[in-house]
């Protein structure tokens, strides 16, 4: 299992790496928002890019930093968001909630 994470790599820029899953879930869902709150940028950007893999909870973590955002003032943009993220964000209807880029991350070679 690969350790997952959010950092910030920029001002206002955030990338999320890893597995995102019920057990990475809970401690990038308290670091993002500590991110998100400290930023001091009009928006904050989530890099999805080294997303390994992701369930359900990917999603749910995306949607909490939203409300973090919107808590704090700030637009959120998500980008790079893999495709099967992107394929259940259009199951679940997300894409008129969450911002996300157009520029869909290149598939993990295996």
């Amino acid at each position: 299992m690969t350790d997952a994470r959010i950092a910030e790599v920029a001002p206002g820029e955030l990338r999320l790496d890893g597995v995102l899953d019920y057990r990475s879930g809970p401690a990038l869902r308290q670091a993002g928002q500590a991110l998100i709150r400290k930023a001091t940028t009009p928006a904050v950007v989530i890099d999805c890019s080294g997303v390994q893999q992701s369930s359900s909870v990917g999603l749910s973590l995306l949607l909490a930093y939203q409300r973090d955002a919107t808590a704090a003032g700030r637009q959120l943009r998500i980008v790079a968001l893999p495709g099967d993220m992107r394929q259940m964000a259009g199951v679940y209807g997300l894409h008129e909630v969450l911002a996300f880029d157009e520029a869909v991350a290149p598939p993990a070679s295996a």
